[in-house]
């Protein structure tokens, strides 16, 4: 059995998404999202978005809603699914149930599914048998040609029977879009479920069902579900013969794992792995995006920026790469901060909002002075790397003092610092209060202690910041002011001068 795999005429292509609402979204299921968005968009075609949700021990309605949530504010909206509607729905499996008990019987009545009472010991010891035989240890098909007479025998004695799919007893041949073409033998394919034994569905006949009923073109997905797809290739032909679909097998295309530490797949239990954690730092969903298509694509050898139209315009499934790939938080942050550098400073003052009141920001509501933190806007925007970098850069202008950072005031604060810090306070109260003259009377302070401007100025930037890194430091002495400035100066004397005593 061979299926062909070109890609549909313009316009004709229908990629979906289809997630399980568990748990909270996850950087490898964005990406999956990611590439079957810009599939879609490249070939002018329709994006159906699908909820999993037939599980009902694992699915909850808050997981669904975060998915919403998630697609909403990365941008990748969807043409047919939750909330748009469309010619298929409804989209969410666990409203479908109906739906697919008649599929099911259906492919009892025409042959190509049959009941199967093999209980899970029987299963296990003649696979272990097979295993110590050197065989293939999938199912034997014990119940494949079951007589009406033995079935009755199975029901009278109460066993209940999960449903298999009888699979063809012919190798199936496929052009994977990323890996090209493959072949599974037949005795390395057995029957397999799909239907439990208290009747759901499994996830082995809904998304054939859904696929075929919702017309779906290309199926885009990871890697780990490649060994299902002769399965489904073999259950699209028998959903054809009894007419459910239009008769369409999609093409399929598999993408790379992305690894994380290690040689580990990236799985949900690593911290790096949730999209929440990107959003509550602050990283961009254009920033975020361009790093993900990267893992198993590139727009071109080198260049690694783009934006999401540029990808569009570029995507082509034959590009990815079936090597795993590797997720690199510092490649991400960086990517990240390219993007904020490209913002337009009005989008980037915007977007640092939420992260300057409560819960991020640890100055008095009243404290926060929106006209001044514009000024330090174009100073800060060069300097992040995530959004939420943005409350630590300008505390010092906000709170009634400045953090306590022990570490800081260790490296800055060495013997000979309060000589410097006392020379560099007399200068800054005589000099004009503008940048420039601050930045000269704290070099002024420096050389008459036979010291440079960055080994001077790190006392009055920790004297007055708190910390030995941030903004440039004169703008930031500017719009804090001279009486402020001052007077953290005076502070931080006195305690070098208290220490010095104790």
């Amino acid at each position: 059995m061979t299926d062909a795999t070109d890609t549909a005429p313009a316009g004709t292509v229908r990629a979906r998404f289809c997630p399980s609402p568990t748990g909270n979204p996850h950087v490898g299921l964005v990406r999956t999202a990611l590439f079957n968005w810009a599939f879609a968009r490249h070939h002018g075609g329709t994006l159906v978005f699908r909820i999993e949700d037939t599980d009902a021990a694992r699915d909850s309605e808050e997981s669904y809603g975060q998915l919403l949530d998630a697609m909403h504010w990365l941008g990748l909206e969807w043409d047919e699914g939750p909330e748009v509607g469309g010619p298929h729905g409804p989209y969410r499996q666990s409203q479908r149930m109906q739906i697919y008990a008649d599929v099911a019987r259906q492919l009892q009545d025409a042959g190509f599914a049959y009941p199967c009472y093999c209980t899970a010991e029987e299963l296990e010891t003649r696979r272990e048998a097979a295993r110590r035989a050197g065989r293939h240890s999938g199912y034997d098909g014990a119940c494949r040609n079951l007589t009406p007479e033995q079935i009755a025998a199975y029901e009278a004695e109460g066993r209940s029977h999960i449903v298999r799919f009888r699979m063809p007893d012919e190798a199936i041949t496929f052009t994977d879009l990323v890996r090209g073409e493959l072949t599974f033998a037949a005795e390395n394919v057995s029957d397999y479920g799909i239907v439990r034994a208290n009747g759901a569905p499994l996830y082995t006949l809904v998304n054939p069902v859904d696929d075929a009923l919702m017309e779906i073109t290309h199926v885009l997905r990871g890697e780990d579900l490649l060994s299902s797809t002769p399965r489904q290739i073999a259950l699209y032909h028998a959903l054809a013969h009894i007419g459910v679909g239009n008769g369409t097998v999609p093409a399929f295309g598999h993408l790379p794992y992305v690894m994380g530490e290690g040689n580990k797949k990236l799985s949900k239990r690593d911290p790096q792995s949730s999209l929440n954690l990107y959003r509550e730092r602050g990283f961009l969903p254009e920033g975020l995006l361009n790093y993900l298509s990267l893992l198993g694509w590139s727009i071109s050898e080198d260049r690694d920026i783009f934006s999401l139209d540029e990808m569009v315009a570029a995507f082509d499934i034959g590009d990815v790469n079936s090597n795993p790939a590797r997720f690199d938080l510092k490649k991400c942050e960086a990517i990240n901060a390219t993007h904020l550098r490209e913002l337009p400073l009005a989008e980037f003052i915007a977007a640092c909002a939420p992260w300057l009141r409560a819960p991020y920001a640890p100055w008095r509501p009243e404290a926060f002075d929106q006209a001044a933190f514009e000024q330090l806007a174009p100073l800060a925007q060069t300097r992040l790397t995530v959004l939420s970098d943005i409350t630590d850069n300008v505390d010092f202008l906000f709170l009634d003092e400045p953090v306590r950072d022990e570490a800081s005031w260790a490296k800055a604060m060495k013997p000979g610092a309060e000589d410097v810090l006392r020379t560099a306070r007399t200068k800054l109260a005589d000099a004009e209060w503008e940048a420039g003259a601050l930045k000269d009377a704290v070099l002024a302070a420096g050389e008459e202690h036979g010291l440079k401007l960055g080994k001077a100025q790190a006392p009055v930037r920790v004297a007055v910041t708190g910390r030995t890194v941030g903004l440039p430091l004169f703008e930031s002495l500017e719009l804090l002011g001279r009486e402020r400035t001052l007077a953290r100066v005076d502070a931080a004397l006195d305690r070098l001068a208290t220490a010095g005593t104790a």
